[in-house]
């Protein structure tokens, strides 16, 4: 899984039938030791979990984000859960409160 920022949404009021019951977020990766800076190309992930503007969440890719989409939706990426808190070495880089 990967860490991410969801910078916003992508709106398409036609689209493939598997993936009707999704709201579509734009993300960015958030690599590096502040999970708030994120860096990298936007890309698109399918929302799982109703994630919004501006939170931290976790990306499943490839086969595993098919499975938690529900396998009967084209997908790439899908976002799993949203992060309360991000520690990397025992220090707290990101706290959603």
């Amino acid at each position: 899984m990967l860490l991410a920022k969801v910078l916003g949404q992508v709106v398409a009021t036609v689209k493939e039938p598997g993936l009707e019951r999704f709201t579509l977020l734009l993300l960015q990766d958030a690599t590096g030791a502040d999970p708030e800076r994120s860096t990298g190309a936007a890309y698109v992930a399918v929302d799982l979990v109703g994630a919004g503007v501006g939170e931290i969440v976790l990306v499943a890719a490839g086969g595993a984000a098919r499975i938690a989409a529900g396998a009967d939706a084209p997908t790439d990426r899908a976002v799993v859960a949203i992060a309360d808190t991000v520690v990397r070495n025992g220090t707290v880089t990101y706290s959603k409160f």
